[in-house]
């Protein structure tokens, strides 16, 4: 979904301009994570910059992550990051994952509020005025929820419906189902969210978790120009877990309650067979049905010893404490830095 020239014209312009606009801090930063996009990276630049210009002026800035792209990802930026001093690029040396290349554009951004959105332009720049506006209303974070789940498959919708509620149930906070990493954050919102230090990163999670003034826009998702989602099963997945073990241990109590439970019911089967000897007839009915439920029980037993070793392999990656990924190259003008918080 691309904006046409009614939606632009109808985009509202704040005016930002000064005699030397070109030495101050952006306003606005968008920052977008890339893996393989070197198609979608000139389209998405065009649509972004024809936004923001009406909407801060110059006072914006482009921040795309090449989170390891095997393709002329990074040529493209740094293509456009020589014919625009408002694009700056950042390398990653391998591919570190989505919510690592977030982190790294939102460690180099520098504006007073900072977008976040995919580079396929499914997340509309349409919507980026309303994100502004909502913003200079007051609210430190604005949040989207994507409305079209009919044009999502069941299996998707399913496991991102049941992920939502069990997040929520075993966290304490509420993550509405259509939510992703397409918000605007203000800069005390960023500041504090990058004080976090741990690894497993889940944004959205973290960004809740901090408790600032915030509202919701839906959107209706537009159509990906050019390629395939790179976001596969297997790392829905294994964002879904991170989400859930970085914000609770109630799976660990849900383990320790069923071994009770289990050794209860042991514990009866033991007694059961005592009395049976002495009191019966030298044999005890019902050794069939004993063994199956020792075989669930150690099934459940099993399941619960991978759970917590899930959550001391955690404990190992934080205690080793290496870089949450490595930026190896970086392009763009190097205008003068934020002090950190």
């Amino acid at each position: 979904m691309h904006s046409t020239d009614a939606e632009r014209a109808a985009a509202p312009t704040m005016h930002f301009d000064s005699p030397d606009s070109s030495d101050q801090l952006p306003v606005l930063s968008v920052v977008v994570p890339a893996y393989n996009e070197v198609r979608n990276i000139p389209l998405l630049h065009q649509h972004v910059a024809e936004m923001l210009q009406r909407l801060v002026a110059d006072r914006w800035e482009l921040v795309i992550v090449d989170d390891g792209s095997r393709d002329a990802t990074w040529a493209a930026i740094r293509k456009l990051a020589a014919s625009d001093p408002r694009v700056r690029g950042i390398r990653l040396s391998r591919n570190f994952g989505h919510q690592y290349a977030l982190m790294a554009g939102l460690e180099a951004a520098e504006g007073d509020a900072v977008i976040t959105m995919d580079c396929d332009l499914q997340h509309p720049v349409e919507i980026l005025p309303v994100l502004f506006e909502k913003w200079r209303a007051g609210f430190k974070v604005v949040k989207t929820l994507r409305q079209d789940v009919h044009d999502v498959g069941w299996f998707k919708g399913w496991t991102s419906r049941t992920f939502y509620r069990l997040f929520s149930y075993l966290s304490g906070m509420e993550l509405q189902p259509g939510e992703a990493d397409f918000r605007l954050l203000d800069r005390q919102v960023l500041d504090e969210l990058l004080r976090f230090n741990e690894q497993g990163l889940f944004l959205r999670g973290l960004t809740e978790w901090l408790g600032f003034a915030s509202c919701a826009i839906p959107y209706n998702a537009g159509e990906r120009t050019w390629g395939q989602s790179q976001y596969s099963l297997k790392k829905m997945f294994s964002l879904a877990w991170k989400g859930l073990s970085s914000f609770s241990i109630l799976p660990l109590r849900i383990g320790t309650f069923i071994g009770l439970l289990g050794s209860v019911l042991s514990l009866c089967s033991i007694f059961y067979a005592f009395f049976g000897k002495i009191f019966g007839e030298g044999t005890v009915p019902g050794w069939a049905s004993t063994m199956m439920v020792l075989s669930v029980l150690f099934a459940l037993l099993f399941i619960y010893l991978g759970i917590l070793g899930e959550y001391v392999g955690r404990i190992i990656i934080e205690v080793r404490g290496r870089p949450r990924f490595i930026v190896c190259e970086t392009a763009g003008t190097d205008k003068c830095r934020r002090s950190g918080p």
